[in-house]
């Protein structure tokens, strides 16, 4: 968690400080005073004792933590976007370090002012100096737009940013470029004279030899010990890898029974990854889409849980117990995982949920059709139609409203409800016949005001069951809607079907019935053969629900 907060934190002030840098740069295309107008401004706070170790503090605490990612990784299989990011991160530092030296170092050590004129006209008074200075300005802007653009695409409010900020990320580092050369081209008046180059460079020449020498020297010896750095960080990482390799390994199989062999210590996402398995994780590892999510079958329990990071991404997605991100976890003996989403999931499918997505729950389902519909439309003009099913699924829906019960699916002239989401199944059950007698007692007000309209009353049928199904968000990625599938929302489906059969405008299983707590003895009673399962279904066929005693709304 700290270290997700350093990242993000000291890049946002990086960023703060490259974006005005290149800003001032593209003033070069019209003059030296207009760079140096906006310079003084931003160096008065960057050059401040507050703005100087907050910048290089920032700035090391990004090259460290860089350093740090090199040296967790034990695969460097991944994503290239996550390659150019780490290669563009690690290449600043030595490209940087001679531009820092020759200003901010040179600036303090010789108590000089290095204005713009004076930046420029020695950058362009080598070749290697002219051709680096692009060069390091575009490695910069590179993982700069990169971390900003992996960071942002998980906002909703991106994709339609980014139409706007997609040309300001291509024109920046251009305008930054043409600057710096239109400015390079005006001191090459200066470069030709020499009596202007030695009043430009005055404090320079004058300044002690020896701390010329220093200045002169440092450079390579600082882009030595960070490419050193860089080397050691690789090496002893490999060095890890076979000491790992010796303490034992995992293995990860799948449900098509693939296995894969891991060494203890990786991720599961690196696992995966160095087998050269597809695997989904658009945030590139770093918990906060969850599109790496795996279902754990077999080794669940010998799994270490899940750190406060990870814990948080999983709650944020209702994730069951046996769902785990691959990127936090690191087994530590052999497992069965099912991946939850596809290896090509999109920043799309991490903004919002699709495909089933959800849990093992006691509900009591409920499934409503209009009968006669189909005559209905036969007899009357399309609009009339639509007009009679609007008044129809408002009194529908205003019942399930006053009884708690959720609107599940439509399906044309009928509908799914579910009750119990939010409370026991046997408050569920109960609500779901009150709600019955609401829809049957709205459903004969509606034919009172409809009986000029209609040759004869409309009528429903509704089945009510109850029991474990599997409860979520669930349909297409763009429309997801919370529901349920299973064996008992079949059978729910099944006894509104047996309304027919028996004349009546309610069946509700003997199940359903007891969980509520009342007593249908008076009705009929019929073990029902239902289609798709093997024994009968005890249930009660109800003509009026208003009928059954003890049910009124609390």
């Amino acid at each position: 968690m700290l270290e997700k907060r350093l990242r993000l934190w000291s890049g946002l002030v990086l960023a703060v400080y490259v974006i005005p840098h290149l800003t001032n740069h593209s003033l070069g295309i019209w003059s030296f005073d207009a760079m140096e107008g906006l310079r003084q401004v931003l160096s008065a706070w960057w050059r401040s004792p507050l703005g100087t170790v907050l910048l290089y503090g920032s700035f090391l605490t990004h090259f460290a933590l860089a350093l740090y990612s090199l040296w967790r990784r034990t695969t460097l299989r991944m994503p290239v976007w996550e390659a150019v990011q780490l290669a563009m991160g690690l290449l600043i530092v030595p490209l940087l370090a001679g531009h820092i030296i020759g200003t901010r170092v040179a600036a303090t050590l010789l108590d000089i002012e290095t204005t713009y004129p004076y930046v420029v006209t020695a950058l362009w008074s080598k070749t290697y100096l002219t051709i680096k200075q692009p060069i390091l300005l575009l490695v910069v802007w590179i993982h700069v737009a990169v971390g900003m653009h992996f960071w942002l695409r998980l906002k909703s409010w991106y994709p339609k940013a980014i139409p706007f900020l997609y040309p300001a990320a291509v024109l920046l580092p251009v305008l930054a470029l043409l600057g710096y050369v239109r400015a390079g081209v005006a001191t090459r008046e200066w470069t030709d004279d020499p009596e202007r180059l030695q009043i430009m460079f005055a404090d320079w020449f004058s300044a002690d030899p020896d701390t010329r020498e220093f200045i002169l020297g440092l450079e390579p010896v600082v882009v030595w010990w960070i490419v050193g750095l860089i080397a050691a960080v690789v090496l002893l990482r490999e060095c890890r890898r076979l000491v790992s390799k010796r303490h034992g390994a995992f293995r990860v199989a799948y449900p098509s029974g693939k296995v894969v062999a891991a060494t203890l210590g990786q991720t599961l996402l690196e696992a995966v990854r160095a087998a050269g398995v597809p695997h989904a994780s658009v945030c590139g590892g770093r918990a906060r889409c969850t599109t790496c999510r795996v279902r754990v079958g077999e080794g669940l329990e010998q799994l270490p849980k899940p750190s406060q990071l990870e814990q948080q991404a999983l709650t944020r997605i209702s994730a069951e117990p046996n769902v785990r991100l691959a990127c936090q976890l690191c087994p530590t003996s052999d497992l069965l995982i099912t991946p939850l989403l596809p290896p090509n999931a999109t920043v799309e499918r991490a903004r919002r949920p699709g495909g089933v997505q959800g849990h093992e729950q006691r509900v009591a389902v409920m499934f409503i059709d209009l009968r006669g519909s189909t005559r209905l439309g036969e007899q009357r003009m399309p609009y009339d139609v639509v007009f009679i099913l609007n008044q129809f699924f408002a009194e529908m829906s205003e019942a399930l409203k006053l009884t708690d019960g959720h609107y599940a699916q439509f399906n044309g002239d009928g509908l799914m409800a579910l009750y119990g989401l939010h409370s026991s199944v046997e408050q569920g059950c109960r609500a779901a016949l009150q709600g019955a007698v609401q829809m049957c007692a709205r459903l004969a007000t509606l034919n009172r005001s409809l009986e000029q309209e209609l040759d004869q009353p409309l009528r429903i049928g509704i089945g009510i069951h109850s029991g474990e199904a599997i409860v979520g968000t669930m349909g297409p990625p763009a429309a997801p809607i919370l529901s349920a599938i299973g064996d008992n929302i079949n059978i729910a489906s099944r006894l509104e079907a047996l309304t027919k059969e028996y004349q009546c405008s309610l069946v509700v299983s003997a199940v359903t019935a007891g969980a509520a707590g009342v007593d249908l003895s008076d009705f009929p009673s019929h073990n029902a053969d239902v289609r798709g399962r093997s024994g009968p279904v005890a249930v009660y066929a109800i003509k009026d629900p208003a009928d059954i005693r003890g049910l009124s709304l609390a």
